[in-house]
């Protein structure tokens, strides 16, 4: 195996600092190789690794697998040259020849960035060689990296860029500020989530670029200049809460021995995910100066993480108070080194292990196969690396920490990645805590963040509560935005909802109306259900109005009876003893029929509500009007040769009752032909209530009925105002005069009060008008009759009727 990891890198050290903002860095570079000693990890996961397979009889029995690890320092022309070497290189450099046949190449593990892996892949695709990386692209960089022989250990930033979003969405924070180096890979990073953010309600609050090669040890007075910003930081290579990418992440390059760390306490941190190897922590402890003759990244490394020097490149025993050689890498700041394996080395972990599985794959496919042929056995040194293509990209196994590692079909391993707590002790140290995990999805749909909130450790300054990150406080329920014209979407005033609205969550665009049954409490912020509301048998008013309905219904029934016990006194027997049957009778079910609006209305008591009021009022006034007209007639027969005398009689009072009644009816049978009422829900009349009520069907017939009845009522009242001081028995006309005014007054009340009233107030203006106008009616007609009856029967006599001789040959005694 060939691996061509970065182990330096080279940095830019200016002349001068300027921690001025947004001009932060006034530079004079000095460009000058650095070792990172983190990375130095990376080559001993490959080391690990090698050594982990050939120990394990299951895999690759009786061969021996091997490594030349060469450094690209990051650099276009090292990156080159370190490829051609792993692949020419044996005792000298010879390129495109393949001098030592012992040592046969099948594939190469390397590339931590894109510019990295495209370099190595431009040549190893050539000779159709495996390339397995170990960094993570953006989606868009595949592009770059669309070899045949480029297989990715680690998914592409998508699910990265997705989470932080989700990140940022569950702990609402939507004002924050974007920082990024000034490369190819940090404008991609903003310009995926500005793109991103406005979908989401999320704004940037501020955009900081910064020189992929900086004074990287005072960066500390970069950070003073923005650390009061309102904000939160999310760092594309770097406030009050730090968010860190995969590639990015400050705490794992090696130049920060001199920086303040307490920056970073409690910063988040997006990495590759890994799992813990118990037995690499005890590979790496026992790694001492001299422990490999072959490691020459060994030397550099101690020299820079212990900060000492060795006298000469034998590396010898302490001398002149130079590296002793007994220092213990578990003793390093993590920041240097860190004994646990990383996500770019359990990503090279499962690389060197899927390589191994596959050449296993063919050594006993090609066995199997030459033992059946009964060929010679079978050697992995004839196996050429385009042969190792099919099985890799087929290959499917459960490493030693337990987890599947196989590839899809865009080559490319998946896992997600891991979010970590960063937690800095006083001494400059810190731990990572694992708080949740980004699942391997393309896209935002459906949340696949898995986060542990309680276990997070923030910086001191929030005093373990959750930070605020807003351009402006939430707007409450109740509220709704209004954009600050001239500002960013997510600098907004809060304004209360208009009446009639709610809005039930925090930071709401707009209020909106509640559902037809629900109406917004006082405060706006929620709906409460509306009550159903109609004159219910129940509530006092409609016990109150169906007890006077019933009373007079009673006292109605008495006062029949009284005269039905009394028909054969000349009171009773005195203008047309029927009529006033019928008009009792009519009187009775008028008051009942008042109950008819009382109660929930049903489908049966709208059909008949206002068909049965009109009908049987125009009965009563048909009655009255009957009464009137007979005594006129009555009147008027009496003169000299008159020839009304024909029309004196029961049938003309049954002709006047019947025929103005059936036109009545008339209108009230077409109206149920045509349009008849339905019981309806009336949702917005009153606020609150859901009124339940019989619709009309169709208003212009209601008022037919009415005006008709009013018509009827006219009629009679003119009739008997002009009768009224007519001789007749016991003052009838006088009586019918009274009871029409006092039956027109109620019914012109009642059609001013009914166009002014709304949902139960409606019924209870009509119950009301029917029982008033009835009772007018019973009292101013029958009252008197009943007091003569009753408390003066010596009135109740032939002699009072006997007025005229002329009349009393006319009357008409039944």
């Amino acid at each position: 195996l060939g691996s061509n990891i970065q182990h330096c890198t080279f940095y830019a050290f200016p002349m001068k600092l300027m921690p001025s903002f947004p001009q932060l860095i006034s530079i004079c570079l000095h460009i000058l190789p650095t070792v990172v000693t983190k990375f130095y990890q990376h080559g001993l996961a490959l080391a690990y690794t090698i050594y982990e397979i050939n120990k394990n009889p299951n895999v690759l029995t009786n061969v021996t697998l091997g490594f030349h690890i060469h450094d690209s320092y990051s650099n276009p022309r090292m990156t080159y040259r370190g490829t051609l070497d792993v692949l020419f290189k044996s005792h000298r450099f010879a390129p495109n020849y393949k001098c030592d046949t012992q040592k046969n190449l099948i594939a190469v593990i390397g590339g931590l960035g894109l510019d990295t892996s495209s370099l190595m892949a431009e040549i190893l695709d050539l000779y159709k060689i495996p390339q397995l990386t170990y960094g993570s692209f953006a989606v868009e960089d595949r592009g770059k990296t669309q070899y045949r022989s480029f297989y990715h250990m680690v998914p592409n930033l998508a699910p990265q860029y997705n989470g932080i979003v989700h990140l940022l969405l569950q702990f609402r924070w939507t004002w924050v500020g974007l920082i990024v180096l000034d490369d190819g890979s940090g404008e991609h990073f903003l310009q995926t989530l500005e793109a991103l953010f406005p979908q989401y309600g999320i704004c940037s609050a501020f955009t900081l670029r910064l020189p992929p090669q900086g004074h990287w040890d005072e960066l500390d007075e970069i950070f003073h200049v923005f650390s009061n910003i309102n904000s939160m930081a999310i760092m594309s290579s770097f406030t009050k809460v730090w968010i860190m990418t995969t590639q990015t992440d400050f705490l794992a390059t090696g130049m920060q021995r001199n920086w303040g760390f307490q920056l970073f306490q409690g910063a988040i941190s997006f990495t590759i995910h890994t799992k813990e190897l118990p037995e690499f922590e005890g590979f790496i402890q026992k790694i001492k100066p001299g422990w490999n003759k072959g490691d020459g990244f060994l030397k550099d490394f101690w020299e820079q993480a212990f900060d000492c020097s060795f006298p000469d490149i034998n590396m010898t025993l302490q001398v002149n108070g130079t590296c002793g050689g007994d220092e213990r890498l578990d003793s390093l700041p993590r920041q240097l080194f860190e004994m646990d394996m990383t996500g770019h080395s359990y990503s090279i972990y499962n690389a060197v292990h899927a390589v191994a599985h596959s050449l296993h794959a063919i050594y006993s496919a090609k066995s199997k196969h030459r033992a059946m042929a009964g060929s010679r056995r079978f050697d992995l040194q004839d196996i050429q690396p385009w042969q190792l293509h099919l099985f890799l990209q087929n290959i499917s196994f459960n490493n030693s920490a337990g987890e599947m590692v196989s590839f899809n079909g865009d080559r490319e391993v998946g896992g997600g990645f891991d979010i970590m707590n960063i937690i800095i002790f006083p001494n400059k140290s810190f731990h990572r805590v694992k708080i949740g995990r980004v699942e391997d999805l393309k896209a935002l749909e459906g949340n696949r963040l898995s986060l542990n909130e309680d276990i997070i450790v923030w910086q001191k300054g929030f005093s373990q509560e959750q930070p605020i990150s807003v351009c402006n406080e939430h707007c409450h329920p109740g509220y709704q935005k209004k954009m600050k014209e001239g500002k960013n979407f997510c600098c907004y005033d809060c304004v209360p909802c208009s009446e009639g609205k709610i809005s039930e969550h925090d930071d709401m665009d707009d209020c909106f109306k509640c559902q037809e049954n629900q109406y917004p409490n006082n405060y706006r912020d929620g709906c409460i259900p509306k009550s159903r509301n109609f004159l219910s048998y129940e509530e006092p008013l409609g016990i109150m109005l169906s007890s006077v309905s019933i009373s007079f219904s009673l006292i109605t029934a008495l006062v029949l009876g009284i005269f039905i016990k009394h028909k054969d006194t000349p009171i009773v027997k005195a203008n047309n003893r029927d009529l006033t049957y019928t008009l009792l009778i009519s009187l009775l079910l008028c008051f009942l029929s008042s109950l008819l609006f009382i109660g929930q209305p049903g489908k049966v008591t709208c059909l008949l509500r206002q068909p049965t009021f009109g009908i049987i009022f125009s009965v009563v006034v048909s009655c009255l009007l009957a009464k009137t007209i007979t005594v006129v007639l009555v009147f008027l027969a009496t003169r000299p040769g008159s020839r009304l005398m024909k029309w004196v009689g029961k049938r003309l009072g049954q002709a006047i009752v019947l025929s103005c009644s059936l036109i009545q009816a008339s209108i009230c049978i077409g109206w149920l032909r045509t349009s008849p009422p339905f019981p309806d829900l009336d949702m917005y009349s009153v606020a609150g209530e859901i009124i339940v009520q019989c619709n009309e069907g169709s208003v212009a017939m209601f008022y037919c009925v009415l005006s008709y009845l009013g018509l009827l009522a006219i009629v009679s009242f003119i009739v008997a105002f002009f009768a009224r001081k007519l001789p007749d028995s016991f003052n009838e006309a006088k009586f019918i005069t009274f009871s029409m005014l006092v039956f027109c007054s109620v019914w012109l009340s009642f059609v001013l009060a009914y166009l002014s009233s709304t949902g139960k107030d409606m019924v209870v203006v009509e119950v009301f008008s029917i029982l008033a106008s009835s009772a007018g009616l019973l009292g101013c007609i029958f009252f008197p009759k009943c007091y003569v009856i009753i408390l003066r029967p010596k009135l109740n006599n032939r002699e009072q009727l006997l007025r005229t001789k002329k009349i009393k040959n006319l009357l008409v005694i039944s």
